[in-house]
């Protein structure tokens, strides 16, 4: 089964699914390794990672890149941003069968002008509705396999108002988007009302210090969600964890001991199965043993 169709089927199942956010390999692994089902690609963490922020500085190469690089990574089903599309809808197209090429199961195509910002920030613009829906049946159509989803995202909440942006919800998901992501509710009230008022599965952004106050994630299942995503999750814990690490060595000059080994370190990244390669294909190795004896 590929990771699209295991998407699927775990939406399909009753429930939320959730997917936390990591913006490289070692989150993606963190997270699988935790027990989730699902991972998430954050645009604005992995923005972050090459120095920038979320205003839509990177280009489509390098999402996606990164992108293939965490779903290769993992056995569970990676779920990307892909920002605007980086384009019109030919360039939607590529970014389709771009991201679908390496592995990834989903992606979310947004409405906002380009270059976009982070949904979390003020001076968001967003398209016409007809250059969106264009957009979002070009992604649908150009993907190889209908197992590929198609998440539409709308900002249209912080620009005209929440019923506006459940109108272009429902009119994503009836252009051929698998599942709909209202960005940016303001309050509990208005995130409870996507899920009632969008006639497919809905998406919800867990962002602490954003706009939608909703972390319970009890809570937004019971709301009707099926999918949650946190982007900042391993970003903020990178960073708090690194500010600690650093203010500790800078003021005592001292490491901390280590709770794991470098081999224990290594084991989680797969060495186990590289050393049993190493044993059976090493032929210079075996060639040298056969010599010495």
């Amino acid at each position: 089964m590929g990771p699209s169709q295991a998407l699927r089927r775990r939406l399909a199942e009753p429930g939320m699914t959730i997917a936390p956010g990591a913006y490289d390999a070692i989150g993606a692994r963190l997270i699988e390794q935790a027990g989730f089902t699902a991972c998430y690609m954050t645009g604005a963490g992995t923005a972050a990672a090459r120095g920038f922020p979320d205003f839509g500085l990177l280009t489509m190469g390098e999402m996606s890149e990164n992108a293939g690089i965490m779903a290769r990574s993992i056995s569970i089903p990676l779920i990307a941003d892909a920002d605007t599309g980086y384009g019109n809808e030919l360039n939607v197209t590529r970014t389709v069968r771009e991201y679908e090429a390496r592995g990834v199961a989903a992606i979310h195509l947004e409405d906002q002008v380009a270059p976009k910002r982070c949904g979390h920030l003020d001076g968001k613009e967003v398209v016409p509705l007809e250059e969106f829906i264009s957009k979002i049946r070009a992604a649908a159509e150009a993907r190889s396999s209908t197992d590929f989803l198609i998440i539409a995202r709308t900002d249209a909440r912080a620009v005209y108002g929440l019923d506006e942006a459940i109108a272009r919800a429902n009119a994503a998901l009836a252009a051929g988007a698998d599942m709909a992501f209202v960005e940016a509710t303001q309050t509990a009230e208005e995130a409870a009302r996507v899920p009632r008022e969008v006639d497919g599965p809905c998406l919800l952004n867990v962002v602490p210090g954003g706009r939608t106050p909703v972390y319970d994630l009890h809570e937004a299942e019971q709301m009707g969600y099926k999918l949650a995503i946190l982007p900042g999750l391993m970003l903020r814990a990178a960073i708090e964890a690194g500010d600690a690490a650093l203010a500790d060595l800078r003021a005592a000059r001292r490491v901390a001991p280590a709770s794991i080994t470098v081999a224990q370190t290594f084991r989680r990244f797969g060495a186990d199965a590289w050393e049993a390669l190493r044993e059976r294909f090493n032929a210079s190795a075996s060639a040298a043993e056969g010599e010495r004896k």
